[in-house]
Parts: structure tokens; C-alpha cells; sequence
């Protein structure tokens, strides 16, 4: 957190420095009290919590965030989910980047589920939060725009993949339908368990744009079971038959948002120098175009 610059708002060493501050405003603000150990994301803690002389003996989480611009909008899409297919949002305070959720089963995500159930399970996940997109939601054209223009402007990156994504990214946003809301960042450890549902989403970036665009995070996270070569390819065309079935998506156009989206990390791990990243992105952009 400490490496991370200012996006808006306070600088990661900055807002490391207030967390604890602002976790103790919040449990004043909603009369909570801790009620175990914290647990940390990237760019946040998430407290276990009660509300103090609570009779009902309800359970929650606090969660306090460092503001950035991928976090910014994500209670405006929780309180559009209004808990369908999402955990559900209790209260929130966004100049705290503070947000008091209903408590899911932490310990219960995808990630060690089977694959095929995982994929099925995300899939299914998709049809509830897939509504219209609030008016206020970043369109996924803002969202892309600048980092297309990044993208051309790579010397360091293979030509046929610049040409392919902007080409790609361009015909896609032109197409006609529905704008929905996005959770875009929906992969195997962002869904947990519930008491209310099987499953439930967590921790939104949300976009206003085409369903397709949802896919990437399912690729790019258990990567390693995928295998090399033929298996690859098999294993990342599997992956979206099964999620596009249970979501009930154009797998075609998912592929080719994928692309899209493989394009975008390249684009990341060459700023920086994520030889890692930009090897499995490079990996999958192949799988994929196949």
C-alpha cells in the first residue's frame, strides 16, 4: 500500500497511516464494536463486527478501504444490487472509503471449488447482477479510452496485438445493446459463501457497459490448472462455455472481450516491467485468437 500514489485522494503511505483512525470514526459513526481479527485485501481491512448492545445478535463487517478510482463507485453498485447476487450494503461512508456489509462466510470462496462448478457458479452470479446500469455508473468507453491511447503509443509491445485489441475494442463498443452494470473484477476468491445464497459477489469495480466485458477474471486467476499449449487452449475455451452457458452470454463475444482485456494487462505489465503478468496476458491473448 505504501508504493501506491495518490488517485484522487491520499497517497497508500498517507491512508496506511490514517487507517486505523478512520476504522475507529466508523465504529463510532455505526456503534460497532470488533468482534474478531481483521482481514486485509490489497487495498483494504475488513473488521469483523457487531452493532454494540445489538439483542439480535446480527453480524457484520466493516470494511475501510483506501479511495481510489476502481473503488470509488462500488457502493453506488451494492446499493443497486441491493444484496441480488452481491453481498448486501448496510450503510456507507464513502469520505471514509468505509462501508458496513452483511457478514459472509470468509473462509468459503471458488477457488479450490471444482472448475467447471466455480465457472457455473460465477456464471449464475451474472444474471442477477446484470441490470440496467445506474446513470451515474463510469461508462466502460471513459474507462477504456485512455488506456487504449497508451496502448498505441507502446513501443514494447507486439504490433499485431496493439492493432488486434484497439481494432477490437474499437468494433465492440460500437455494437448496439444493453448497457448493464458491471462488477468486472468477479474471479474465484471474490465470491463467498452465504447463509441467504450458495454464493455471493464481493469487492465491485464497477463499469456501465456490455455483459461480454465480464469474463477476463475467470482466465487470468487459476491459471496454472489451465496446462500449456493445446491444454491451454482447451481448458480457457471450457472456462467460457461454462460461464457463458450458466450466464446466458454470446461466448463468441466473450472471447473477444477477453482479448480486449488480456490487451489492457499487457498494457500494465509493461509500465511495469511485470515480466510475469505480461507473459501469462501474452499466453492467454494467444489461447484466445486460436
Amino acid at each position: 500500500m505504501s508504493r501506491l500514489p495518490a488517485e484522487g485522494g491520499p497517497s497508500g503511505a498517507d491512508w496506511t497511516r490514517d487507517a486505523d483512525r478512520l476504522t475507529r470514526e466508523a465504529l463510532l459513526e455505526w456503534d460497532l464494536v470488533l468482534d474478531g481479527p481483521p482481514m486485509t485485501g490489497w487495498t483494504a481491512v475488513v473488521h469483523p463486527v457487531v452493532r454494540r448492545d445489538d439483542l439480535d445478535g446480527a453480524q457484520f463487517v466493516l470494511k475501510v478501504g483506501w479511495p481510489h478510482v476502481e473503488s470509488a463507485q462500488e457502493h453506488l453498485a451494492l446499493r443497486a444490487w441491493d444484496g441480488h447476487g452481491a453481498v448486501r450494503l448496510v450503510a456507507a461512508d464513502p469520505s471514509r472509503g468505509a462501508l458496513l456489509l452483511e457478514r459472509l462466510d470468509s473462509s468459503r470462496d471458488l477457488q479450490r471449488v471444482d472448475i467447471d462448478e466455480a465457472c457455473a457458479a460465477v456464471g449464475s452470479l451474472y444474471r442477477d447482477l446484470h441490470i440496467p446500469a445506474p446513470p451515474t455508473i463510469r461508462t466502460l468507453p471513459a474507462y477504456l479510452d485512455p488506456y487504449l491511447t497508451k496502448l498505441r503509443q507502446r513501443t514494447d509491445v507486439p504490433r499485431r496485438v496493439v492493432t488486434r485489441v484497439t481494432g477490437l475494442a474499437r468494433d465492440l463498443l460500437a455494437e448496439p445493446g444493453p448497457r448493464v452494470l458491471l462488477h468486472t473484477d468477479l474471479h474465484f476468491e471474490n465470491v463467498l459463501a452465504a447463509d441467504r445464497d450458495p454464493w455471493l459477489a464481493i469487492d465491485p469495480k464497477p463499469l456501465a457497459g456490455p455483459a461480454g466485458y465480464e469474463l477476463h477474471p475467470l482466465l487470468r486467476n487459476r491459471f496454472d490448472e489451465m496446462g500449456t499449449g493445446s491444454a491451454m487452449r482447451w481448458s480457457v475455451r471450457r472456462r467460457l462455455e461454462v460461464t457463458c452457458e450458466a450466464a446466458g452470454l454470446d461466448e463468441e463475444v466473450g472471447r473477444l472481450w477477453c482479448i480486449v482485456r488480456c490487451g489492457i494487462e499487457i498494457l500494465w505489465a509493461a509500465v511495469d516491467g511485470d515480466d510475469a503478468e505480461l507473459s501469462k496476458n501474452l499466453t492467454l491473448f494467444k489461447a484466445l485468437e486460436d
